[in-house]
């Protein structure tokens, strides 16, 4: 059989040594994919096998999507037809041993732990460049083994409890970097969950509270900054300015409101202008289009001025004259 090449798929060469029946099967994430039995050659001349499933005494199996062993399993794998017999050649990839990053499902629990360290200081150098999103994206990696460890220790043991305090300044740092990205709402959701457990957490409460003031909820950012006070009387004096500031902020806003409130008209108001019997103009400006005059406020009877107006009748052009004569 002829050696070819999959496509989309370089450094992969095939080579099918038996036929299979069928159409090419479609495999979606989570499939179950038959069992299989498989060689791992040298590329020499002996050809000596390194690996050979049947050696096991049973066949080996996979999950697409679960990237077993290696990710190019599932790549030669999903190329072959039911019954197929075929030959793979990947070319290798020789690289630093350190930059692999392997994936916390890989980790033994002694692993994850020792990881935490390393991503708080890369976290670190990463906010005095001012790259918070980065820095951000380290400490909630650092957070999530910790709570990966913390899940299968027994709530209340010492091991929980101490990897429940090594999570409080990760958690506090990935909050300060939302700050800095104005993320402000993701700030509360976390630092709600952190307070939850550690309800004595004064930089949980003082983060919290900036994160209300910054979206104006004005009566969560003084509890919280009172908090912080009450936990810690040495910031009194920060709280007060914090507070003064939020006071100034909240008043400005205030206005700006008030400002854009009054000047901007009512919808659809108009100017309704008429001339009662002496003459005199008069001008009411109503709210709405349509609506009732003030019984208090009788309308005036509008007149037609020019040569041809009819004059008025009576003892209505009596009252005008009387009035015009006053």
């Amino acid at each position: 059989m002829e050696e070819t090449y999959l496509l989309n798929h370089p450094g992969v060469k095939k080579k099918i040594l038996a036929g299979g029946t069928g159409p090419l099967p479609h495999f979606p994430p989570g499939t179950k994919v038959l069992v299989f039995h498989f060689q791992t050659l040298l590329d020499n001349f002996e050809r000596t096998v390194i690996d050979d499933s049947r050696l096991a005494g049973r066949p080996a199996e996979i999950f697409v999507g679960k990237m077993f062993k290696m990710e190019v399993w599932e790549t030669l794998l999903t190329s072959m037809r039911v019954g197929e017999v075929a030959e793979f050649w990947c070319d290798a990839t020789v690289g630093d041993p350190l930059s692999y990053h392997r994936e916390s499902w890989m980790m033994e629990k002694d692993e994850k732990l020792q990881m935490v360290p390393v991503l708080h200081m890369q976290g670190n150098a990463l906010v005095k460049q001012r790259q918070f999103r980065e820095a951000a994206s380290k400490y909630k990696e650092a957070v999530l083994l910790l709570k990966t460890v913390q899940s299968r220790e027994m709530p209340g043991d010492v091991d929980y409890v101490n990897l429940g305090r090594m999570i409080i300044p990760l958690e506090l740092n990935y909050c300060q970097c939302m700050l800095e990205l104005e993320e402000y709402y993701e700030v509360i959701e976390h630092t709600n969950d952190l307070l939850d457990k550690h309800k004595d957490c004064v930089k949980g409460y003082y983060k919290r509270a900036k994160a209300h003031a910054a979206v104006w909820n004005e009566k969560e950012a003084r509890r919280d900054f009172n908090m912080v006070a009450n936990l810690d009387i040495t910031l009194a004096s920060l709280v007060h300015r914090e507070i003064k500031a939020l006071s100034e902020r909240m008043k400005v806003k205030y206005w700006e409101e008030r400002e854009k409130y009054w000047n901007s008209p009512p919808p659809h108001a108009h100017l309704v202008l008429s001339v009662d019997l002496a003459g005199r103009s008069t001008g009411r400006r109503l709210g709405l289009a349509g609506e009732s005059a003030s019984s208090a406020d009788p309308q005036p009877q509008p007149v037609h001025a020019g040569a041809g107006a009819a004059p008025a009748s009576g003892g209505a052009n009596e009252r005008a004259a009387e009035e015009a004569q006053r």
